[in-house]
């Protein structure tokens, strides 16, 4: 090859487009959404009122809401009783600059040094001083922020965003070494964090503040880090994590019912902490006359209102992301996709008080399950053995013969009653 030619080959390899992404860092954990999944519906990842972190900073749509950060930060200062405090913090995260760059899967090269350490600062200061007001909302009457609660709602779900994250040890500095001891209600940032997204927890508040004692959320990464992991079982036994398997369909809800399996409602179980408990070897035969001797597919109360899908895809894109081995939330939507199939089978799981929605209809709900499984990939499930238990259950011959009989059996018993009072009021001998 001549020397001219080579040269041209080096010189294209040198000039890489810039839009091109480097590897992807250790900390990565804050990603771009996969196309795939943003072309299915990009509103349900994209900030209505804030950006959060670089993603989303030159957005011209989010402008009005620079001036409330700026008026948070001074409200926040004039909390400070040493204002050096927040100086030192500034140093912090000059110092940190590199690795929280590198945290986000695009580096944001256009971004300067001095832009970047600015941007992050003043973001976390809202976030800091929203927490902290929010806690004690009726001090604060006079805030738009947190009196309105559309805009309160809208910026909780923005702050859920997987492409509208800081780094969660960011905050926990700015809470650890910034806010004054006398404006404290916890030890730690991330209980102020669990209790301002109260709300979005699929959990009663009970088993919410339960849940919280007994798990190790300091491995939240980040904001939609942390509400994954309220979702998880609050014990992840090894078997629990070891249980992947190739995927399978389960039965609807519907079919399920028709093959005399009970569907339950449980209550003070995480989300995803799904169970199917088969009876003894009489259920084969009673199961459809007995309810005590019914299969029983115990299911956590799923509650939808009009932020669930939102907060439902953004948890995907970030399990494709970030933990394709560990895909909890996909394995759940694809086990609730498998459940419900038409209206009839939504329907169903509602009368049972297993699904409540603030939805229009029951055709809305079964829309928003099937929408959700769109383009996203597994490998496997932790649902195997329970799909796998369910549908042997279905495929039993008895249990399929069984089906006509409790569907009708109840007109037959009426039926049946009829003929016995009749003949008993015409047999029966008269004074």
């Amino acid at each position: 090859m001549e020397s001219s030619s080579v040269e041209y080959h080096i010189q294209q390899i040198i000039n890489i487009p810039e839009n091109i992404e480097p590897p992807l860092w250790p900390q990565c954990c804050i990603y771009k959404v996969p196309t795939t999944l943003l072309n299915v519906k990009e509103e349900d990842y994209t900030p209505l009122l804030i950006s959060i972190g670089p993603i989303h900073h030159s957005n011209k749509t989010h402008e009005d809401m620079q001036e409330h950060k700026q008026r948070y930060f001074h409200f926040f200062w004039n909390r400070l009783d040493q204002k050096s405090d927040l100086m030192n913090y500034k140093t912090f995260l000059e110092q940190e600059e590199h690795n929280i760059r590198h945290c986000y899967q695009k580096i944001f090269v256009d971004i300067s040094q001095k832009q970047f350490v600015d941007m992050i600062l003043l973001d976390a200061v809202f976030i800091m001083e929203l927490f902290l007001r929010e806690k004690k909302r009726w001090e604060h009457k006079d805030d738009y922020i947190v009196t309105q609660h559309c805009v309160s709602k809208s910026i909780q779900r923005d702050l859920l965003l997987l492409e509208n994250q800081l780094p969660i040890y960011v905050l926990e500095k700015l809470y650890d070494t910034v806010v004054p001891s006398s404006v404290k209600n916890h030890n730690r940032f991330i209980k102020l964090a669990h209790e301002y997204f109260a709300s979005c927890y699929p959990h009663h508040k009970e088993s919410s503040e339960r849940m919280f004692e007994e798990k190790n959320w300091e491995k939240s990464l980040h904001f939609t880090d942390l509400i994954r992991y309220s979702y998880l079982p609050m014990k992840l036994s090894d078997q629990y994590m070891d249980s992947q398997n190739e995927c399978l369909m389960s039965r609807t809800a519907t079919k399920l019912n028709e093959a005399g399996i009970s569907l339950e409602k449980v209550y003070n179980r995480s989300l995803l902490d799904i169970k199917f408990k088969k009876r003894h070897f009489l259920s084969l035969f009673l199961c459809g006359c007995f309810p005590c001797f019914k299969a029983r597919f115990l299911f956590p109360q799923l509650k939808v209102n009009h932020s669930t899908e939102s907060i439902l895809r953004n948890l995907i894109a970030f399990e494709q992301c970030h933990y394709p081995d560990k895909p909890y939330i996909c394995n759940y939507v694809s086990l609730l996709d498998s459940l419900i199939d038409t209206k009839d089978d939504a329907e169903l799981l509602v009368e049972k008080d297993m699904i409540v929605h603030e939805l229009g209809s029951h055709e809305e709900l079964t829309s928003l399950v099937i929408n959700l499984s769109k383009h996203v990939v597994t490998n496997s499930s932790c649902y195997y053995q329970l799909m796998e238990d369910l549908n042997e259950h279905y495929n039993s011959g008895w249990r399929k013969a069984m089906g006509p009989l409790r569907r009708y059996g109840s007109t037959l018993l009426g039926i049946g009653a009829v003929i016995f009072t009749l003949f008993h009021f015409l047999w029966s001998p008269r004074y």
